[in-house]
């Protein structure tokens, strides 16, 4: 480092260091060359800008860190715990302490240990998102920056400007690389979302080599063409560069900024290649031993974190920082009082809870043989809950019309930066054919309080499939709304009609997966998605209409909330033969049990709209629904048969799809796979026959 610079700044930089690749190498296992090579770009943030109160780490204005390479989680614990970062609230860990201990630190990617191999929000305080696959975490900033101008277009006031936060993304060649990168860097532009930051640590290393060998674009000019303000820091280590850097972003109004940082992996210096080369694997003794001579620290201690480096953080990023909340906090308690309405929201945004009431104005829907299609019940709930919940926000990939998820109420608007197309306090986003981005932008607004839903066709959440996963690894309460859902669809054809989305999405752990037979399961489906605070949900919706049942004769369709239950019973409940059905084929079994009734077949239907629901209830209930003795089942989904056989059991039929579809009007396609009543009332009578 240059000699002008303050030593103690020095002796903290090379204290993240050497933290780095002692916790690496003790684990045998990580990647410390993005540690040490960015460590100074990361310190500088940290130290001179980042507002944030290590004391209060959700303090709701506080800048946001995203750490999007994930790989280099040591340069995150170490900074977590050199400025002294409190344990807060979660449902991983209570308050008070220590967030990231020399302890943890020292079990890096151990069982128990707040440092595992990849940062994880809810169990490490002071981790934005879960970071890990590339490009993540870069898409999840854009949704906090859209979530942080929403917020001041909606509740700032004159006088009171609550929300002006900045995010900020720490990223590397493989974010800028991956599809999902370049997806939410476009949105960015487009957006003009000033106050995001993506700092690109440009070292031209891959785990499989230097970048000469896949990615030789400009990405300078890449990002220009995107409607980016782009800045150069020519030496990593340049502490005064990088804060010119920083400087500039916060300058900069019209648009989001990016920040190429040149580096050398290792220690950051592109014009120094007499260092030790770090890769994507421990050092090994002899070179930590020769990296720690290079830079000061005994070679025959590990783990130190010299006197006076902490408190260096403490005076500056901690001071800072409190100062900040201080007076924000003044600041809301006048707003309180001269808003109450808009500080009230401010709260229930904060703790993920709604408004009393919110579900007052939701639509019943009447017996109709006909029906509605589930997507146009779902439109019409939406729009209500909507009208009562002010920070419901969202969109769909190119698709919003389609999927039923426009809101459309006078104040409802659309978000785009200020101008004819609307602003920042719109409710309805529009993602263009970016389905990847969408539901990474949705995990960012959803982490920062809002309640986000993104939206596309079943078939497309193969595009989505990382940034679905993620919401379910952190537990947050996304709300997905897919629809399309089956080969029903018709004449799009296999391209479009899904066939194993369904049994994918359910083998993900935490996910919600509620596929409504009916408009009036569509609304409880509703009443069950929006209290949660912890658990993603996945309405899987029809594009056709279907009956809307009776349900006076019915079972109610409260019977949502338990996942399975039995709608239509065999006279004084004792079948002969039990029909199992979601979404649109439950009007097949509907209709499969009158033709079974004429046989004098008595047959039990059974709604099943949500599986995971379902296993959650007790043994009792389940054998109530679907009673062991009985072992003539049938079940019915126009998708794969996986997992069914479960509820089938060994004598029961799977009536499923284990082809792609056809591209056909409706009901050929119906006819030509078998789902008709007189086919599902077959299925009824060979069980029966075993």
């Amino acid at each position: 480092m240059a000699r002008s610079q303050d030593k103690i700044d020095e002796l903290a930089v090379n204290t993240i260091r050497t933290l780095s690749i002692d916790a690496i190498q003790k684990a045998n296992s990580g990647h410390p060359g993005t540690a040490m090579d960015a460590a100074p770009t990361a310190y500088t943030l940290w130290q001179q800008f980042l507002r944030y109160d290590p004391k209060a780490p959700h303090w709701m204005n506080r800048d946001r860190f995203v750490l999007s390479s994930g790989h280099a989680s040591m340069l995150l614990y170490s900074l977590i715990h050199l400025a002294g970062i409190e344990a807060a609230e979660t449902a991983y860990q209570t308050q008070g302490g220590e967030a990231v201990s020399i302890a943890d630190i020292e079990s890096f990617r151990e069982d128990g240990s707040r440092c595992p191999g990849h940062p994880e929000y809810g169990w490490t305080t002071g981790v934005e998102s879960t970071t890990g696959p590339l490009g993540q975490g870069v898409a999840t900033s854009v949704g906090m920056a859209m979530a942080g101008k929403w917020l001041a277009a909606t509740y700032n006031k004159p006088d009171f400007t609550l929300f002006d936060y900045s995010v900020y993304a720490l990223c590397g060649e493989g974010c800028l690389m991956e599809g999902i990168g370049s997806e939410a860097a476009s949105l960015a532009g487009h957006l003009k979302l000033s106050n995001l930051c993506w700092i690109f640590d440009n070292n031209n290393v891959t785990i499989d080599g230097h970048t000469d060998i896949t990615f030789t674009e400009d990405v300078a000019k890449r990002f220009e063409a995107y409607g980016w303000n782009v800045t150069r820091v020519s030496n990593a280590n340049d502490l005064g560069e990088l804060a010119s850097a920083y400087n500039d972003f916060l300058a900069t109004d019209d648009a989001p900024t990016l920040i190429v940082v040149h580096s050398h992996i290792g220690y950051g210096s592109p014009e120094r290649h007499d260092t030790p080369k770090a890769h994507g694997e421990p050092l090994g003794p002899d070179e930590v031993r020769r990296t720690k001579t290079f830079l000061g620290f005994d070679p025959d201690r590990f783990f130190v974190v010299p006197d006076g480096v902490r408190q260096h953080f403490t005076t500056h990023m901690g001071q800072r920082g409190a100062t900040a909340r201080a007076k924000w906090e003044k600041l809301f308690a006048d707003y309180a009082k001269a808003h109450p309405d808009g500080a009230k929201q401010i709260e229930l945004i904060r703790d993920r809870e709604l408004p009393d009431g919110w579900d007052s104005d939701i639509p019943s829907f009447g017996a109709d043989a006909t029906g509605i299609a589930t997507r146009e019940a779902s439109g019409k709930v939406l729009n209500a809950i909507a009208a009562k919940v002010p920070w419901v926000i969202g969109g769909a990939a190119d698709v919003a019309g389609s999927t039923k998820v426009v809101l459309n109420s006078p104040d409802a608007g659309e978000f785009q930066p200020y101008g004819e197309l609307g602003d920042y306090g719109g409710n309805n986003l529009r993602y263009g054919i970016r389905e990847h981005a969408m539901c990474a932008v949705v995990n960012g607004m959803v982490l920062s309080g809002l309640r986000a839903y993104d939206s596309c066709y079943l078939i497309f959440t193969d595009y989505a499939r990382g940034a679905i996963r993620l919401a379910s690894l952190m537990d947050l309460p996304v709300l997905h709304i897919w629809t399309h859902d089956s080969i029903s669809l018709g004449q799009d054809g296999p391209t479009h009609q899904p066939v194993e989305q369904l049994a994918s999405l359910r083998a993900m752990p935490g996910l919600i997966v509620i596929r409504p037979a009916d408009a009036n399961e569509t609304v409880e489906a509703y009443r069950l998605a929006m209290p949660h605070k912890t658990r993603p949900v996945a309405l899987v919706l029809t594009r056709q209409a279907v009956p809307t049942f009776d349900r006076s004769t019915l079972a109610p369709a409260t019977g949502l909330a338990k996942g399975g239950y039995v709608l239509a019973d065999a006279p004084g409940g004792k079948p002969d033969v039990i029909l199992i059905g979601t979404g649109s084929e439950v009007a097949l079994c509907l209709a499969a049990r009158d033709l079974l009734a004429k046989d004098k077949i008595s047959a039990r239907v059974v709604s099943m709209p949500c599986r995971e629901l379902f296993e959650d209830q007790d043994e009792a209930y389940r054998k109530s629904v679907l009673p062991p003795e009985i072992t003539a089942r049938v079940t019915v989904e126009e998708a794969s048969p996986l997992g069914w056989d479960r509820y089938a059991g060994p004598d029961g039929i799977v009536l499923g799809m284990n082809t792609f579809g056809l591209s056909a009007p409706l009901k050929v396609v119906s006819e030509h796979f078998g789902f008709t009543p007189e086919r599902v009332a077959d299925a009824a009578r060979k069980v029966l026959k075993r």
